[in-house]
């Protein structure tokens, strides 16, 4: 829904920068080029953040099925780590050789 309202506001954008300016064809082209280009850098990067944010929420659901998630070269389970759900953060347990280590669940595959 919030693309058709960005697509509408886009088009009125450019049907009052059409027939209510004074700007060249070049300049209009320019402004033009701009703006699909801030918009398209948007989609982008709202599309990578999505990304990142599934992968991460894969790791936490692969962690709570009792599974091992690897993270830089280390192997995280239950019986090693806690998750801290507030930061999505692996914390090591006392009593293991982890102990204190913090891990972003960001950082595993």
């Amino acid at each position: 829904m919030a693309y058709i309202l960005g697509i509408i506001i886009v088009i009125l954008f450019f049907l009052a920068l059409h027939y209510f300016t004074e700007l060249t064809t070049s300049q209009k082209a320019i402004t033009t080029g701009i703006t699909l280009s801030i918009i398209f850098g948007a989609i982008a990067y709202n599309s990578y953040t999505n990304a990142q944010q599934e992968k991460m929420l894969n790791v936490v659901i692969k962690y709570n099925q009792d599974k091992t998630v690897k993270c830089n070269n280390l192997d995280i389970n239950k019986s090693n780590f806690t998750l801290s759900i507030g930061t999505y953060t692996f914390i090591g347990k006392e009593g293991t050789p982890y102990y204190s280590q913090m891990i972003s669940a960001s950082e595993c595959e």
